[in-house]
């Protein structure tokens, strides 16, 4: 039996084109196994072999995706694949949405398995296609053979057809399918085990996940609003008419910033909602019910507040998992840490 052709797909930096001076570099074809693959090459064995590695910058891909991805995909096509590998793309935020948008790619024109491996919080773990594999990678590149070896085991039970386990036993993201299983105690008999091991303080695991949540704690509060610059943030969905920046109404993938400079209020005109899961027409017959600029702007006349960071930010909270308003978030609040904005206002639905 012929060895299974897998086709890898690599970023710049792994592929050994460059560091992000070279991250706008267009896709490139390499025969065989290149950086990271020489070792998920060993780990495969004879069984199977690496027939060839895309690469392409990360730039590249994530700011020209729907004309280089199409050029990803004819080079893996040239492969004859079994099988796609993509990554792993670690915590890379762009490195994962590229490996996302690959494998979703491969896997819906060629026709073949794909797989990839991200760490939990990776935003690429949001936009990749539910059929796609994603194996448990670490932050970073320090647990590379560990996230490798993961990555092999699964590709090889991918081609093979072989059944899958619990995504905790594997090594995999959970893809949100529910298989029965029997066992051999009754639910009410693991319950008590469960409740027994929590009063003793040993370990368990509980058949139900509980997501985490993180405990934030505040922030001092602000003496005096005459002393300091306020930010605006929403969540609410209030976007310049039109909609320019293409704000989803649920599942929001990116945010938007709207000067606020020379204006006085949102009027209807200019300023809309595309929040979905409510009703919004009160908000768009007028913003201010979601963003007061209004009442700001009479603090700011009346000297009752000290400045006015002239800059709104603005996404869409519906339905977002968490993992991406964190990092949404992070983004707003790098550039208010910037402008040395010292308190936020942030209103939602």
């Amino acid at each position: 039996m012929s060895a299974v052709r897998v086709a890898h797909y690599l970023n710049q930096f792994f592929g050994g084109v460059g560091g992000e001076d070279k991250a706008d570099t267009p896709p490139e074809l390499r025969p065989g196994a290149v950086g990271p693959g020489t070792l998920l090459q060993q780990l495969l064995g004879a069984a199977a072999q690496i027939v060839g590695t895309v690469i392409c910058g990360d730039n590249r891909v994530a700011e020209r995706e729907t004309e280089t991805v199409p050029e990803i995909v004819d080079l893996l096509r040239g492969l004859r694949p079994d099988v796609v590998v993509a990554g792993p793309a670690f915590n890379a935020g762009r490195y994962g949405l590229a490996c996302a948008a690959v494998s979703s790619a491969a896997r819906r024109d060629l026709r073949v398995p794909a797989l990839t491996a991200m760490f939990a919080e990776n935003p690429g773990r949001e936009a990749i296609d539910r059929s796609v594999l994603v194996a448990v990678a670490g932050a970073t590149a320090v647990g590379m053979k560990a996230d490798l070896e993961r990555l092999a085991c699964l590709t090889m039970k991918t081609v093979r057809g072989e059944a899958l386990g619990p995504a905790d036993v594997e090594g995999y993201h959970p893809t949100g399918r529910r298989v029965n299983e029997f066992g051999d105690r009754t639910g009410a008999e693991r319950m008590v085990d469960m409740l027994v091991k929590k009063l003793r303080r040993e370990p368990y695991v509980s058949e139900l996940v509980v997501p985490a949540f993180d405990r934030v704690p505040p922030a001092p509060p602000v003496k005096d609003l005459r002393d300091i610059t306020l930010g605006v943030v929403t969540t609410s969905g209030i976007v310049r008419a039109g909609n320019p920046d293409g704000i989803e109404s649920w599942r929001a993938t990116r945010w938007a910033r709207y000067s606020l400079a020379g204006v006085d209020r949102l009027a209807p005109e200019a300023f809309t909602c595309v929040h979905g899961g409510y009703d919004n027409r009160y908000i768009r017959q007028d913003p201010h019910r979601a963003m007061p600029l209004d009442v700001l702007r009479r603090y700011l006349a009346d000297r009752r507040l000290g400045r006015l960071h002239e800059t709104l930010y603005t996404t869409v909270g519906n339905v977002m998992p968490v993992e991406r308003a964190r990092r949404l978030g992070r983004e707003i609040a790098q550039e208010l840490r910037d402008a040395a904005v010292q308190a936020v206002l942030f209103t939602a639905t």
